[in-house]
């Protein structure tokens, strides 16, 4: 969908002529009141579910959790995925043209926040119709999304289903992003963000921002036992600094390698960034409480266990902020030892209780 006038962005800078790719899946109903919006992590898409014809490998990023008696059922409601401005998957972003200068954006990009992304949101729903949502859902960055719709637009939400997320970044995860830019940024084909007028790709430094994250979205558990210490090939040791020996630094390297061919760099320091930047408490003075008073909604929060990144309790400080005002909130944390990756995964309790919420709560139209 084509967007010809200028979106105001918290930067105080603005972004015209833009699109937003997205798909939908199911009926919207007669009302429009069946509609649930499902917010994309960092390196996902608004390809949610199903796979594209002719396709095999083409499944969407949430699937197992959208479609036709899956726990967000689209026999009952109408899912709708948006790409984010900035991303590399169809909506505007680092490699397309600059209206006003005619030359790909490049480093020129506007840094977008997770509040822009939600201002973007709202008016694609606007143009399809549908003034208020069933639900918004999302997953880690996601989840972040989910939050902010309830604090910009308090009474186009009926319920929010936050997952694996938090209030902001600690320290920790901050830092995190900022070593993965670093290995893009001092890659010698990063080009200032220009790397599209010479021709080439920043693959060392994608490669290397993707291992880091990889290593933070699995718990120790999970990779002990997936690992352990296997040597690649065979049982000798090669005594070389250089070599890929242990079957862990093999996965790393190959996720690694996979992540270069597909995604955009500058797109990857664009969405970090807006990781960065959310904190709804900051116009509070930190008050989270306070911050969270717009909040109309009935939300689902949801944690795991052995998820570091974001932990059980970051999710426990929104509940806390949510019933010091009231709202109505259930919580879930679920002991699965996959790590921050859990919330893509088939754990039963997880799906189960997403279904449960769907069908006894937001299923309640009107």
């Amino acid at each position: 969908m084509h967007f010809a006038d200028a979106l105001p962005l918290q930067s105080g800078k603005v972004i015209r002529d833009y699109n937003l790719a997205f798909e939908t899946y199911g009926t919207l109903n007669a009302d429009r009141s069946n509609a649930v919006l499902v917010c994309h992590a960092l390196n996902a898409s608004h390809h949610v579910a199903g796979e594209y014809e002719g396709q095999p490998k083409s499944e969407g990023w949430w699937d197992n959790m959208i479609g036709p008696g899956k726990p967000v059922d689209t026999n009952t409601f109408f899912v709708i995925g948006v790409n984010n401005l900035g991303s590399c998957f169809g909506s505007t972003g680092p490699m397309h043209l600059n209206p006003d200068t005619g030359e790909v954006y490049g480093a020129d990009f506007p840094v977008v926040t997770v509040e822009d992304w939600v201002t973007a949101q709202a008016r694609l729903l606007e143009r399809l119709g549908i003034a208020t949502l069933a639900a918004v859902l999302g997953g880690s960055l996601g989840g972040m999304q989910a939050l902010s719709w309830t604090l910009q637009y308090p009474d186009r939400v009926r319920h929010a289903v936050v997952v694996a997320s938090a209030p902001n970044l600690n320290a920790e995860n901050i830092a995190f992003n900022e070593v993965a830019r670093r290995a893009i940024v001092t890659d010698p084909d990063f080009h200032g963000g220009h790397f599209y007028r010479h021709g080439v790709v920043p693959k060392r430094g994608l490669r290397i921002a993707r291992m880091i994250g990889h290593i933070t979205y699995l718990s120790d558990d999970v990779m002990n036992a997936k690992f352990g210490r296997q040597l690649r090939e065979g049982l000798a040791l090669k005594y070389s600094t250089q070599d890929v020996e242990f079957q862990i630094e093999s996965y790393l390297r190959y996720q690694g390698d996979k992540f270069s061919d597909y995604f955009d760099a500058n797109t990857y320091l664009l969405i970090t960034r807006a990781l960065d930047y959310f904190d709804p408490a900051r116009a509070h003075a930190g008050d989270l409480s306070q911050a969270l008073a717009k909040a109309r909604a009935n939300f689902l929060l949801v944690s795991f266990s052995t998820d570091w990144r974001f932990s059980p309790r970051r999710s426990r400080e929104i509940v806390k902020a949510l019933l010091d005002n009231r709202r109505d909130v259930s919580y879930a944390e679920i002991d699965a030892p996959h790590g921050h990756d859990a919330f893509l995964l088939d754990d039963a309790r997880y799906m189960n209780l997403i279904r449960s919420y769907f069908e006894s709560k937001v299923a309640r139209f009107g």
